[in-house]
């Protein structure tokens, strides 16, 4: 489906005209369901999504576990699938649907075009470099100097605050690929905050007390 001006002011980056025509004429606006694969792991990029409404979550794949990478939330776009259409690279990691998500997909040939000609998508292409690297340092932090069972507690935190609920829905083979661990390590971790009366553990959700 094109995208329309009302897809534009939900996105609210992209100030001039031109860019603006441009992004009308070349752009298109697909929803995806949850779980379905935006941007495949080892293809080439052929067009990078902006997130309008939903979420995305980019992570990679290694010896048969998930390493997730980052959320890319409205407004957004990924900054492996920009790196990967710089270079006309294969694409480091998986983008999957959380949700019912619709994005504006943005064709690779006019990502460096764009970023010459429109200080408004200059902008929004270094924020998104900047932001990812911020974040990913941040994980970083957490992966070298936090115990495993603080980045559950934190992540659980996170992710009830974000849905505005106690409780969360996922499984524990799920929350280890979240955080990069095992599921053996979850359920030990999980059992004994259940024992600390921190959660209670339901089949696919955790709430937090």
């Amino acid at each position: 489906m094109a995208p329309t001006k009302e897809v534009l002011r939900q996105i609210q980056w992209f100030t001039e005209p031109g860019l603006q025509e441009k992004i009308l004429e070349h752009c298109q606006v697909l929803t995806f369901e949850k779980g379905d694969v935006i941007v495949r792991e080892g293809e080439y990029v052929k067009v990078v999504p902006i997130v309008i409404s939903g979420s995305i979550r980019v992570f990679q794949t290694k010896e048969d576990r998930e390493i997730l990478l980052y959320y890319v939330e409205p407004g957004q776009t990924c900054m492996m699938s920009l790196s990967a259409c710089f270079y006309n690279n294969e694409s480091p990691s998986q983008a999957v649907a959380v949700e019912l998500t619709t994005v504006l997909t943005v064709p690779t040939r006019f990502i460096a075009e764009w970023q010459k000609e429109y200080a408004s998508w200059n902008r929004f292409v270094i924020k998104t470099f900047r932001n990812r690297y911020d974040e990913l340092l941040d994980t970083l932090e957490r992966v070298a100097f936090d115990h495993v069972d603080q980045r559950v507690m934190a992540y659980l935190q996170f992710r009830a605050s974000r849905q505005e609920s106690d409780t969360v829905e996922i499984s524990h083979q799920q929350l280890a690929n979240e955080l990069g661990t095992t599921r053996v390590v979850i359920s030990r971790i999980l059992k004994q905050f259940e024992l600390e009366g921190k959660v209670a553990l339901h089949r696919g959700r955790i709430q937090l007390h």
